[in-house]
This record gives structure tokens, C-alpha cells and sequence, in this order.
């Protein structure tokens, strides 16, 4: 799927449409990649995914904390930044792994920089900048 998206709202909206459709259609845990230049929306997408979720609190970006915990029940969501890791191995020393169980939903941006050590992707999404706005690229990954 690959969609023209011209404004925040446009970018919650669809991030809450995501997550609806990986929870119907694929059991937990979800390990979503985000791929996309600063500033592209990666954020704004996990929000919208947050409140369809049934968060209601502020939303932020865990570019400096590396990782920020939200409990919704029957989920415990990760939103993990590895843009300023400087070496995938610290992904270890954190224990990125026992995040990602059962009853997780892990976002993960810049998820090559964490490699091989960040759990395989059930759904990749590509966030480009485009003259209307951004082009967002949603593909299941293959197992």
C-alpha cells in the first residue's frame, strides 16, 4: 500500500488505521518498523496508532530516551528511536528483546541502525517527503 498524506491529522488518522487493521489481522506481538528522514511523521503515526489504542496522554518522540512505555491494556506498546545508538550491541546491554513479547507492540525507528540485533519486522512502513505532502509505504514483511 503506498498513500499520499498531506497533514498530521492525515498521518494520525492513518496510524490509527494501521494498528486496527495489524491487530485484526495478525496476533501479537507487532514489531513495526518506521523508516523515514527526520522530521517525516514517524511520531505523528505512532500518536495516531497510540489513541486508537487508548492513550490519551502526550505523545513524544524517543529520540534522547531511546525508549518510551505506554500500558493499554491488553498491550504494552514500545516506541523505541535507535537514531543515536552508536553501536547495535547497546540494543543487548537493554534487553530490546524481552520488550518485544506476546503482549507487545513494538514501533521501532531507524531500525538498521539496530541490526542484527532489533527482533525481525511483522510490518515495515517508509515515510518519504513528496511535493503534497508525504508518501507513506505500508509492506508485511516476510517471515
Amino acid at each position: 500500500m503506498s498513500e499520499i498524506i498531506s497533514s498530521a491529522e492525515a498521518m494520525e488518522a492513518m496510524g490509527a488505521t494501521i494498528i486496527k487493521r495489524q491487530m485484526q489481522d495478525q496476533a501479537t506481538p507487532a514489531i513495526i518498523y518506521l523508516r523515514g528522514d527526520l522530521g517525516a511523521g514517524k511520531t505523528t503515526l505512532v500518536r495516531g496508532a497510540l489513541r486508537q489504542l487508548g492513550h490519551k496522554g502526550l505523545v513524544k518522540s524517543p529520540t534522547f530516551t531511546l525508549v518510551e512505555t505506554y500500558t493499554l491494556p491488553p498491550y504494552e506498546v514500545y516506541h523505541f528511536d535507535l537514531y543515536r545508538i552508536s553501536d547495535p550491541e547497546e540494543l543487548d546491554y537493554i534487553g530490546i528483546r524481552e520488550f518485544c513479547t506476546q503482549q507487545s507492540i513494538c514501533f521501532i525507528e531507524w531500525p538498521d541502525l539496530g541490526e542484527p540485533m532489533v527482533p525481525k519486522a511483522t510490518l515495515e512502513i517508509s515515510i518519504e517527503y513528496h511535493p503534497q505532502g508525504r508518501r507513506l509505504s505500508v509492506t508485511t514483511a516476510t517471515k
